[in-house]
């Protein structure tokens, strides 16, 4: 199979000072869209008060943004190849815009599911362009890692404080000002990129095969679907269907790319023991992270009686945690290599997601504060590290796939994150509600389909509301723990599979092109 590379066309050097300009608003791009993922958390009490979601299109509403951007992340990556990655980027970032007011302004929840889409679909066209042109942009190994590294950060930093963000608006003004925020930074960053961002692309992409982006659309969703149906309403028929369609367009997806000459993906990185244990370690500490997330706010509000504002800082811990690890990052390597400082940041969320599964059930938020440090330091970590481990796995000529599939897992773990251990939170609540007996059948059905229906439902105090909140509560502890045991797996495949050296490209690889 010949693989399909990126070649570049000559561009002249830029000064230090300018790449460095236009690193910072590369990095403004993925900031915003990791703030976007998670600005949503804390509004989700105030959006279910306003337009009356069901606990089905509650969990659309916070996963959709992120089943886009995953399932179209290659395609438009193979697009802006072919386009130019500077007019994609900016492209995708006005369309963020726009879709930005309309998710402010959604007049009910199937109009919010659908703005959500918008955006993911247009982040989809910005996040591809992102690490290819900082490669283009730093030559330099050294100054390239440390570019990747800030990246990262902006990844993992971003992520926490969106809830942040979220709380200082909420406190202030209605739930729809966390996407109208966007509109106004949407329009920086198209000025300073028009000036600032070089245009790159593949002058020689090959042809487009339509049918493979199709198919890693088909390979996606449907499992997703899958998950989600399976929660709400059992393994049923339409499970089993959905999950044997996801299955089989994935099969046919990987043959497919085995067979054409400028596949989509080189689905032969993943041979590489460094690339896919990286990747592996990379959609766990997402999928840990934004899993705790995305029900964490809705804890801290509906349970434990915090403001929006206050919310957000209760979880300035985690924020600040993930943005440190950009600076330790250095050292860890330096004493471990990288593949065992990857699996000492996931050690320590894994430890730190069982601490705040025991902290959620104390009274005193201290020890829930102390709890969230090692998960947003062990998460940061692992985000930076897994992301330059799957850039720096392979080959030069191999770079634009390798970002491409480290996005995509980034968005994968996200989807993940939520749509499981989401699911599994609404599957634990439910099984260990304990209602009175006289409740009434439409507010039994009320309190039964989520926490934030079920205080809307009935009376403050009332024993349906401690019941429900008691629920809640041991629903979250049961799903840290299991997002600790699986982030604690993920530690030891990535001890065992990521070099703890750099790797280095061979004389074969760095003449291939």
């Amino acid at each position: 199979m010949t693989q399909n590379h990126t070649v570049h066309a000559a561009q002249p050097p830029q000064a230090p000072d300018r790449r460095w300009a236009a690193l910072g608003v590369l990095v403004g791009a993925m900031l915003l869209l990791a703030v976007d993922g998670t600005v949503l958390y804390l509004a989700v009490p105030s959006l279910v008060a306003d337009l009356a979601p069901s606990a089905d299109q509650v969990l659309w509403i916070g996963d959709v943004y992120g089943l886009a951007l995953a399932g179209l992340l290659i395609t438009t990556g193979t697009l802006a190849d072919r386009l130019g990655r500077k007019r994609v980027l900016l492209a995708g970032t006005a369309a963020f815009g726009a879709a930005s007011a309309l998710a402010a302004f959604a007049p009910d929840a199937g109009t919010l599911i659908a703005a959500r889409l918008l955006l993911g679909v247009a982040g989809a066209t910005i996040m591809p362009s992102t690490l290819s042109i900082i490669r283009d942009l730093f030559p330099d190994d050294r100054e390239r890692t440390r570019a990747i590294a800030i990246w990262s950060a902006a990844s993992g930093g971003g992520m926490a404080v969106g809830p942040l963000l979220g709380g200082a608006l909420l406190e202030h003004f209605w739930w729809g000002s966390v996407f109208l925020i966007n509109v106004p930074i949407v329009v920086v960053f198209l000025v300073a990129g028009a000036f600032l961002l070089p245009e790159s692309r593949n002058p020689r992409p090959g042809r487009f095969d339509l049918l493979s982006a199709a198919l890693s659309l088909a390979a996606v969703v449907p499992l997703v679907w899958a998950v989600k149906h399976a929660v709400g309403s059992g393994v049923d028929g339409a499970t089993l269907l959905a999950t044997a369609v996801g299955v089989v367009a994935g099969v046919v997806f990987v043959r497919r790319q085995r067979r054409l000459d400028t596949p989509l993906i080189d689905v032969g990185l993943f041979a590489d023991k460094a690339f896919s244990g990286a990747v592996f370690a990379n959609v766990i500490a997402i999928f840990a992270l934004s899993g705790l997330l995305f029900f964490f706010s809705q804890y801290l509000q509906l349970v434990r009686g915090m403001g929006p504002l206050t919310a957000g800082l209760a979880e300035v811990p985690t924020t600040a945690a993930a943005v440190l690890a950009a600076g330790v990052v250095g050292v860890l390597v330096a004493r471990l290599g990288t593949g065992r400082a990857v699996g000492a940041g996931l050690a320590a969320a894994a430890v730190g997601l069982g601490l705040v599964a025991v902290a959620e059930g104390s009274d005193r938020y201290l020890w829930l504060g102390l709890a969230l440090v090692p998960v947003g330091l062990g998460i940061g970590v692992a985000m930076t590290l897994t992301t330059d481990a799957v850039v720096s796995a392979v080959p030069p000529r191999r770079a634009g796939a390798a970002s491409a599939i480290a996005e995509t897992a980034y968005e994968l773990g996200a989807v993940l994150g939520i749509a499981l251990l989401g699911s599994g939170v609404t599957l634990a609540y439910r099984s260990a509600l304990e209602l009175p007996a006289d409740l009434p059948d439409p507010v039994r059905a009320a309190v039964v389909d989520s926490l934030a229906s079920a205080l809307h439902a009935v009376e403050p105090g009332s024993g349906a509301a401690t019941a429900a909140r008691e629920a809640f509560t041991a629903a979250m502890q049961v799903t840290s723990v299991l997002a600790a045991v699986i982030t604690a797996v993920a530690a030891l495949v990535a001890w065992r599979t990521i070099p703890s050296g750099r790797k280095t490209p061979t004389t074969t690889d760095q003449g291939e092109e």
